[in-house]
């Protein structure tokens, strides 16, 4: 029989090793692609034998990226702003409020998580082709924005929800108590207190909504956002331009995480300076 010691060494060996898999199945594909834009081929092959920083001057010098850059932008922001206020919204509701069919509300919330996004994209462009039918409706940037909403606001609401269940509400009342108003209490109590999973919810939602590929691919039509302009060129085998493409396209996300973090930092700090003594 095996010891204690030797079974919680075998435990903590599994939990590493599927960690450690884990991981490599994450990010393994995206350090390939990384790779793959310093190739100094033509084409995308394996081994890479020469390397080179050729394709990025010559992607910006094509500049065909451009419209799709557009959109992508266009449509994260769009889908950011609207997808936060509405989590935030279905946040309050859900945690402060007492109302028939709040369950039924709740499960409705986390339909959307449930389906995958190849799913819900098929199942969305089927909905906008009977309503094209009806109304003259085609698939483009506008029905793209509704797919990304309706994917990404339960993300948000969740993230709102979590903040919201840790506020505490007699801080709200203290400052009626001393006479301040609905819109006061709300700008210099509610939302700086609720801001930091705000910002959390608004850079989740950009993340999902700015690299997101099924829904868009799904819902765009002849439109192209950078996750399917990319995936068109790779998909063919093309040249090593569309891995240096994607290989930016990380850069929004590194910098919403580090943004992310140091309101994340900045809102503890002052939580623990007000905390009293």
């Amino acid at each position: 029989m095996m010891s204690d010691r030797t079974k919680s060494a075998l435990v903590d060996t599994l939990l590493v090793g599927s960690v450690a898999l884990l991981l490599a199945f994450f990010y393994v594909p995206i350090i390939t692609l990384v790779v793959f834009s310093f190739t100094g081929s033509r084409m995308l092959t394996l081994p890479i034998e020469t390397w080179s920083t050729e394709w990025y001057p010559a992607l910006f010098a094509k500049g065909d990226f451009i419209p799709a850059l557009k959109n992508s932008a266009l449509i994260a922001a769009i889908t950011t702003i609207f997808a936060t206020v509405l989590g935030a919204a279905g946040a309050i509701a859900w945690i402060r409020f007492r109302f028939r069919l709040q369950t039924f509300f709740r499960a409705l919330t986390f339909a959307p998580l449930l389906f995958p996004q190849l799913l819900l994209g098929v199942v969305m462009l089927l909905w906008f082709s009977v309503l094209g039918q009806w109304l003259g409706f085609t698939t483009g940037l506008a029905s793209v924005v509704i797919g990304h909403i309706v994917y990404i606001t339960p993300f948000t609401l969740v993230i709102v929800a979590v903040q919201v269940y840790g506020f505490d509400e007699t801080l709200e009342d203290a400052a009626r108590d001393a006479g301040a108003s609905g819109w006061v209490v709300f700008r210099e109590i509610t939302l700086p207190l609720l801001w930091p999973g705000i910002f959390s919810a608004a850079s989740f939602a950009f993340l999902l909504s700015w690299g997101n590929f099924y829904i868009s691919y799904s819902l765009g039509g002849t439109i192209r956002t950078l996750p399917t302009f990319v995936y068109s060129g790779i998909a063919v085998g093309s040249s090593p331009i569309y891995p240096a493409l994607a290989t930016l396209n990380f850069i929004p996300a590194l910098v919403l995480v580090v943004v992310a973090d140091v309101v994340r930092r900045r809102a503890a700090r002052r939580n623990r300076l007000a905390e009293p003594a």
